[in-house]
């Protein structure tokens, strides 16, 4: 016998409401199918070994940094550009800063370089100015050494001589160095002080020794406002513009001509060769090599041509085949004749067998007195060489080189 019991579900049944319809619940999501027309794209591989396709870029944007870099650059030129225009005008309208500066030529020059020198002294950054000065002043003609302050107390003051003057380098005017040195120069000596300080009794050095001769060197803002650090920077600038000054003013006022005592002391180098004269024909010669050629290999060359070869060389000079035209005839040339062939243009080329031979190692002096007489040619017989002669300038038999005769027919030791 079957027994009857309540039988215990989950549902739950609202009573009074109308029936609604089943509707079956939404299935989950599925990838779309590609169509035929499609291409369906292959699903890549993972692999966490491909460590360098989760590797974050660089993020410096090398573009950004070299403008920044550039920047910073002018900001520095620009500052010590500008310390160097306040500088300049101080010595234009403080009456201070131009009396000391005369009286600093004048301790320098007093005994025009028969005897004395100046003696430049300065400790760090301004030591290094100071021994750049003494090469600078010595270039000039105008004695100098540089003394260390502590060398100097040690021994090295009797390098300091009567008739000497004493620069001493010191941007905040105390350095202790020099002030320990002040007291053991002679009080005879001039004494200059390179130094920021705009009045002498805001320097404790001219404090100290009252008669010294004040060089103001200020620069218009402190090196931490301009550049975040108290480095030397336009401190030392504004120290080396004013000693340059002071070298150039002062060997002007000592020789008549600076330029020919630079070139005495300073043989040696770029700057040397600058000031070497001239002593034998190679030295004045055009080398045959950097001569343009006419290089066209259909037609003759005209006189544009030509034109246009003198022009784009540095020498002046032009090349067709083996006949050459000189700077002089090139700048005669008429403009009637730049449609015309070279052959048919009177006096513009010269073959070679018109050029007149030299030796490159004759003296400029011996050739130009050589080229002044008349000279006989085995082929013309006596000529007189004119200043649009050519000169065919020759080595080992060679010619290495030319020459506009008139260059030395008008020479001029």
């Amino acid at each position: 016998m079957v027994e009857h019991q309540p039988v215990h579900n989950s549902e739950v049944y609202l009573l009074g409401l109308s029936p609604r319809p089943e509707v079956p619940p939404p299935s989950p999501p599925s990838p779309s199918t590609p169509r035929e027309s499609e291409p369906s794209s292959a699903i890549e591989e993972l692999c966490l070994d491909d460590v360098e396709d989760f590797e974050d870029e660089d993020p410096v944007d090398t573009g950004s940094l070299a403008k920044q870099r550039v920047t910073g650059a002018i900001h520095v030129l620009n500052t010590e550009a500008t310390a160097l225009r306040s500088l300049t005008h101080l010595y234009k309208t403080d009456a201070t800063a131009a009396q000391g500066f005369n009286a600093a030529v004048g301790a320098i020059t007093r005994y025009k370089c028969e005897q004395g020198k100046l003696v430049i002294i300065g400790v760090g950054k301004s030591g290094h100015i100071g021994k750049k000065l003494v090469a600078t002043f010595n270039s000039l003609g105008v004695h100098a050494t540089f003394l260390h302050p502590t060398e100097a107390l040690h021994g090295d003051l009797g390098k300091i001589g009567k008739h000497d003057a004493v620069l001493f380098i010191t941007f905040s005017g105390r350095t202790p160095e020099l002030l320990a040195l002040l007291p053991h120069l002679d009080a005879a000596l001039p004494v200059i002080a390179l130094t920021s300080h705009l009045r002498p009794d805001e320097c404790e050095l001219i404090r100290q020794r009252p008669d010294t001769i004040l060089l103001p060197a200020p620069i218009h803002e402190s090196e931490t406002v301009s550049f975040g650090v108290s480095a030397p920077t336009t401190s030392t600038t504004v120290a080396l513009a004013l000693g340059d000054a002071l070298a150039v003013v002062a060997s002007q006022e000592l020789h008549s001509t600076v330029t020919s005592v630079f070139a005495k002391n300073h043989p040696g180098g770029a700057i040397g060769q600058a000031f070497v004269k001239p002593r034998q024909i190679r030295d004045i010669a055009v080398s045959v090599r950097e001569i343009p050629v006419w290089s066209k290999p259909s037609g003759e060359a005209c006189g544009a041509d030509v034109l246009k070869l003198g022009y784009d060389s540095p020498s002046g000079w032009a090349r067709v085949g083996d006949a050459i035209a000189s700077p002089g005839r090139i700048r005669r040339l008429d403009t009637a004749h730049m449609a015309w062939k070279v052959s048919a243009i009177p006096d513009l080329v010269i073959e070679r067998g018109e050029w007149i031979t030299i030796r490159a190692d004759t003296r400029i002096s011996q050739a130009a007195e050589w080229l002044s007489g008349p000279l006989m040619s085995p082929v013309h017989g006596e000529a007189a060489c004119n200043e649009d002669s050519i000169l065919a300038v020759t080595e080992n038999g060679e010619i290495i080189g030319v020459l506009e005769a008139g260059q030395l027919l008008n020479w001029q030791e």
